[in-house]
């Protein structure tokens, strides 16, 4: 059973990296080119939604020493910073391919070790110099860069036991599986997991407590399941031309909330799909798994402010 409930009439030029914070029983996500981060209490109805210093494509709790931190980790448009949404503060950690002003950072999340993950993609070939890379933000707060000659970095999750990492770039049509050393974070050993249809783009995914991956289809009008072979378990049919990422959260972890995208659609376009760009939540009888936190093995302070 998948039933909509609840539509959230945010109109997101381009929503995304949707994640459920455990902590404070919250959904969290991002309009990349609105330059806005959200945050939805489902209980009491209250939405929340904050200007950022710069686009930002991505976030996670932080944790430290078991603590749960009034801050985040984000993936701004240059690069990985802590931010407080309440107060604006900005600490930067890293900033990435200075010396390419074509690409930005984009769909990325916490693996289950509480290292932090967000990958480059291409936004002007004119003057992009080299194309997109898979970066993480280590607990020790060192960075480092695995796969390379990405368009549009997507897709990134793991499996219930950590084996392995999904990823994908976009415009391929492929979703990819990696072999992934938990303790390391070594990638290695890529396959094919899938190919999608044609006009549907793979975009933001996660996996769920039976190891099925759940992939939002840019240009698709759907949601995919897919089962741990890569066969289409279920595909549901959504009121948006241009999902963009999926996340489990609720209390149960069986509510499903997908965001959305209303980027270059036309206005006959938009009069077709008026759900273009909103919130959508389901009630499912499916259950996710908790995101992790980034948990850092140093005390994080915010130090500078925007």
């Amino acid at each position: 059973m998948i039933e909509l409930i609840d539509e959230l009439e945010v109109a997101n030029e381009l929503g995304e990296g949707i994640i459920w914070d455990a902590h404070s029983q919250r959904a969290l996500w991002v309009d990349i080119d609105g330059r806005q981060l959200f945050r939805y209490d489902p209980i009491t109805s209250e939405l929340e939604s904050w200007e950022t210093p710069e686009k930002i494509s991505c976030v996670a709790p932080v944790s430290y020493l078991g603590k749960h931190q009034d801050f985040l980790i984000a993936a701004f448009e240059s690069g990985f910073a802590y931010y407080q949404p309440e107060t604006g503060r900005v600490e930067w950690l890293n900033k990435v391919e200075t010396d390419n002003p074509g690409t930005r950072l984009n769909d990325g999340r916490t693996d289950r070790q509480g290292r932090f993950w967000a990958g480059t993609m291409v936004t002007d070939t004119k003057l992009a110099t080299y194309k997109g890379k898979l970066y993480c933000v280590d607990t020790d707060l060192t960075i480092s860069s695995s796969i390379e000659n990405l368009h549009i970095t997507n897709s990134l999750c793991w499996s219930p036991d950590s084996k392995y990492l999904y990823h994908c770039d976009t415009p391929s049509r492929q979703i990819d599986r990696y072999n992934f050393n938990a303790k390391s974070g070594a990638i290695s050993n890529h396959s094919k997991f899938v190919k999608t249809q044609a006009n549907c783009y793979p975009d933001g995914s996660i996996v769920d407590a039976d190891g099925h991956l759940w992939n939002a289809q840019w240009g698709g009008s759907q949601l995919i399941r897919y089962n741990p072979d890569g066969e289409i378990d279920l595909t549901l049919q959504l009121p948006v031309s241009q999902p963009t990422c999926v996340a489990f959260g609720g209390k149960n972890l069986n509510i499903l909330f997908v965001t959305s995208a209303r980027q270059d659609l036309s206005q006959e376009q938009l009069a077709q799909k008026p759900s273009a760009g909103n919130l959508l939540i389901f009630e499912t009888d499916y259950i996710g798994m908790a995101e992790s936190p980034f948990t850092p093995n140093t005390q994080p302070l915010l130090k500078r402010q925007i």
